[in-house]
């Protein structure tokens, strides 16, 4: 159970709501109908590995550019009526000034023929390969924009929920802090440089979507931390690294002013005064906000070992979604949404996360924060990261944490297992909105 002696980086009570207010004008965000959801790992890293020669397109690793059509079938068994889906921008978008929507048209119609509202990916942390220095490039901003727009242009009225950019966050740490990811950048200098391009890009990105249709609803996809010690001395660090987890929607938002405890680190690390009040004057309303939580991640414990600082991932207890909700929430006053959680390993193991994590929505719901929805994510395994830096075969890289197993068949296919998870997700999908509180238990 979750140590209530922990000093915790923010109290929902204690948070102030950062920057400008958000406006009520646009009410229908606040109307929203609950939603279940689920969702194929879309990752797209177009650049080889210079060591291996590996990229990381997650529909190509689960074999799901030839399985669409069944893929899409499956969703039907789970009674979702909308599903994250990604659309490969490498693809629609071949070369500079090519279009090609060959791969997205028959998927996206086919999602609408069953019933099911595609809550369309348009970037899941990668950029088409042509485009040098990736998101550091200097017209990134009006690429993606004009991707958005050729989509959203192209489903007018008929598709009226996108995600500009999967986790802002975690794509600058891997491009520019960690150099694993196009642009290959390292260092808090490098992090921020990709941070605010990102950030600018979705901020053109929802400025083109809604000049086609001023419908079209947001979805602002971040990973989720919650930082934590038992050390008050360390209760400074803690509160800049949860910060940190809040910043690229600050950015968007235009929450970061004079006062922003992070404005410093951003000018000390390559961002400019007319970059942060650039973001200040074309600040975006946060329609709905998507909140990745997964129990082997996403709680962060730190503690001095020796004079180091030393990092830990403990398993999450459930009591993190409401928390989180609540810490979201009270930050933004907007409409939250579970868009990705699973819990890898045994079937136990994820069905007791199943249960517990929307058991935590409810009480979240219970106590009137709009929590709006709850996702399932992935559908099926994916293949980790690791699989681009490593050598064995992409089947030694399957994570199960899926509502289907992926298992490797005689030929070399990947076979959906069903598994029993599939017919708790749809027991609780028919329920409607979760409202009933179920104990919360701790795998083992």
């Amino acid at each position: 159970m979750r140590n209530e002696s922990l000093v915790y980086a923010t109290n929902a009570a204690e948070i102030p709501r950062v920057g400008p207010t958000v406006p009520e004008a646009r009410s229908a965000a606040h109307d929203l109908e609950w939603s279940w959801l689920t969702g194929i790992e879309d990752t797209f890293i177009t650049a080889p590995f210079e060591k291996t020669g590996r990229t990381l397109d997650e529909y190509e690793l689960t074999q799901h550019y030839q399985n669409w059509r069944a893929d899409l079938e499956l969703m039907t068994e789970l009674g979702v009526k909308a599903v994250r889906y990604g659309v490969p921008w490498h693809r629609i978008n071949p070369a500079p000034g090519e279009w090609d929507f060959s791969w997205a048209d028959p998927q996206l119609e086919r999602l609408l023929e069953l019933g099911i509202e595609p809550v369309v990916d348009l970037v899941h942390y990668g950029v088409p390969a042509w485009m040098q220095n990736a998101f550091l490039a200097p017209d990134y901003d009006q690429r993606v924009a004009e991707f958005a727009a050729r989509l959203a242009e192209r489903y007018r009225g008929r598709i009226r929920r996108y995600t500009p950019l999967n986790e802002p966050r975690v794509t600058a740490w891997y491009s520019g802090r960690l150099g694993w990811w196009p642009p290959f950048r390292r260092g808090p200098r490098g992090f921020v440089l990709v941070l605010t391009a990102v950030c600018r890009g979705i901020v053109r990105k929802v400025n083109a979507l809604r000049a086609v249709d001023p419908e079209i609803t947001c979805l602002h996809v971040e990973a989720t931390d919650l930082y934590e010690t038992q050390e008050s001395a360390l209760e400074p660090e803690v509160k800049k690294r949860q910060e940190l987890v809040f910043l690229a929607l600050d950015l968007i938002s235009g929450r970061v002013d004079e006062t922003h405890p992070l404005r410093p680190f951003l000018l000390e690390s390559g961002a400019t005064n007319q970059d942060l009040e650039w973001f200040q004057s074309n600040a975006i309303e946060l329609d709905v906000i998507g909140l990745n939580i997964h129990p082997l991640e996403s709680q962060k414990v730190l503690s001095r070992n020796g004079g180091r600082l030393r990092l830990r991932t403990p398993y999450a207890s459930p009591l993190i979604v409401d928390r989180l909700a609540e810490l979201y929430h009270a930050r933004y006053g907007r409409p939250v949404l579970v868009s990705e959680t699973a819990s890898e390993g045994s079937l136990k193991r994820r069905r007791a996360w199943l249960r517990d994590s929307v058991a935590a929505v409810a009480r979240a719901r219970q106590r009137g924060i709009p929590v709006v929805g709850y996702t399932w994510w992935p559908m099926f395994a994916l293949v980790t990261w690791a699989y681009r830096h490593g050598t064995k075969a992409a089947s030694a890289y399957i994570r199960q944490m899926g509502l289907w197993d992926l298992r490797l068949g005689p030929r070399g296919e990947l076979l959906r297992v069903r598994t029993p998870l599939v017919d708790a997700y749809r027991e609780l999908v028919s329920a409607g909105a979760p409202v009933a509180l179920a104990a919360v238990e701790q795998p083992p």
